[in-house]
C-alpha cells in the first residue's frame, strides 16, 4: 500500500512546527497522595513535520492515547502531568522523523469545599497539564512539563462602587459620616475565570490544589454550588469588601506566588490568564501575563 504521508509535498516544502489531533477525550487514572482520581480529560497532541514529508501519521497519535488509557488502568500515574510527559516521549518514538512533540490536556477536577461547615459540596474546577518534548541531535529527549488550574470566582467593580458611593452620599448625606467609610457599597459584579500554569523542569513538583487556592485568594470571592440565603449575603459582602478590577486579580495573584511557593526556582515560567465576564457591558475584560519566579521576586517598581 502506497504511503501517501511519506511522499514529498507537491509545493510549499516548508517544515511545519505542529501537526496533530485535538479534542480527544479519554479517561486517565491517577493516584496522588493515596487518593484515586479518574479524570475525564481532553487531549491535544502534535509533532513537527519535516519539509520532505507530505503528511503526519495521525493514526499513531490516536492509537497512543488509547494505549495510555489502558496502561493507566493497570498502573495509575502519579499525576496528570506525568501522563502528558509519557505521551510526549512516546510521540517522538512513533514519529522518528519528528524532533518536537507537544501535549496539552485539561480535565474536570472536584474538591470538597463550602462557605460554611455543613454546606460543603464537590466544587468543580479545571486542571491543566502540558508537556513539550524535544529530541536533541544526540537522540536525548528533554522535557518541559506544565501544571495548571482554573477556578471560577467573583469580582466586584471598584470603579462603579466609588461612583455609586459619591452619588448616594449626595442623596443621603448621612453616608458621609466617617464611621461609615468602610461600609460596602453597591456595584456591578463579574464571574471571573482565572488560569494559572507553571512550566516545570524535571524534579520540581507542584500540587494543582495549591494553584487553585492561590487563584481563589486573588479573586474578590470564591463561589459555591450550595448557598443558603445567609451564605449568599455573606459571599456578596465578602466580595464587596474586596472589590477588584481584572488587573487587580492578575497583580494580586502574581504578587502572592513567591510567598506561596518559596521553594520554586527562579527559572520557572509562570503563565496567567484572567477573564471577567461582565454583567453590565456587552463585552468581557481580560488580562494575561507571562513571567518567571525570578522576575516576580525582584522588588516591585514604586
Amino acid at each position: 500500500m502506497k504511503d501517501v504521508h511519506a511522499m514529498a509535498p507537491t509545493r510549499g516544502r516548508y517544515e511545519l512546527r505542529q501537526v496533530g489531533i485535538t479534542g480527544i477525550r479519554k479517561p486517565i487514572h491517577v493516584i496522588r497522595d493515596g487518593i484515586d482520581h479518574v479524570l475525564s480529560a481532553s487531549f491535544s497532541v502534535a509533532v513537527d513535520l519535516p519539509a520532505h514529508r507530505k503528511g503526519s501519521d495521525l493514526s499513531r497519535n490516536a492509537e497512543l492515547l488509547a494505549e495510555i488509557v489502558d496502561w493507566t488502568a493497570r498502573k495509575p500515574v502519579e499525576s496528570f502531568e506525568a501522563a502528558c510527559a509519557k505521551i510526549a516521549e512516546e510521540l517522538l518514538v512513533r514519529h522518528p522523523y519528528a524532533n518536537d512533540a507537544t501535549v496539552s490536556a485539561q480535565a474536570e477536577f472536584f474538591l470538597r469545599k463550602g462557605i460554611a461547615p455543613g454546606r460543603e459540596s464537590f466544587e468543580d474546577f479545571t486542571i491543566l497539564a502540558e508537556t513539550r518534548a524535544h529530541r536533541e541531535a544526540d537522540g536525548k529527549v528533554s522535557l518541559i512539563r506544565g501544571i495548571g488550574a482554573e477556578a471560577v470566582g467573583m469580582t466586584a467593580c471598584p470603579c462603579a462602587m466609588e461612583t455609586c458611593r459619591e452619588r448616594l452620599t449626595a442623596e443621603y448625606p448621612l453616608l458621609a459620616d466617617p464611621s461609615l467609610k468602610g461600609l460596602p457599597m453597591i456595584t456591578h459584579n463579574q464571574r471571573n475565570r482565572t488560569r494559572l500554569l507553571f512550566e516545570l523542569s524535571p524534579g520540581i513538583e507542584v500540587d494543582a490544589t495549591h494553584l487553585l487556592e492561590a487563584i481563589e485568594h486573588a479573586q474578590s470571592s470564591p463561589t459555591y454550588a450550595i448557598l443558603k440565603r445567609g451564605d449568599e449575603a455573606q459571599l456578596v459582602l465578602n466580595a464587596h469588601r474586596n472589590p477588584k478590577f481584572v488587573e487587580d486579580v492578575m497583580r494580586d495573584l502574581l504578587a502572592d506566588l513567591p510567598i506561596r511557593f518559596p521553594k520554586i526556582p527562579d527559572h520557572v515560567v509562570v503563565r496567567v490568564g484572567t477573564v471577567s465576564e461582565e454583567s453590565i457591558h456587552k463585552y468581557n475584560v481580560e488580562s494575561s501575563h507571562e513571567t518567571t519566579f525570578g522576575e516576580l521576586r525582584r522588588p516591585a517598581e514604586s
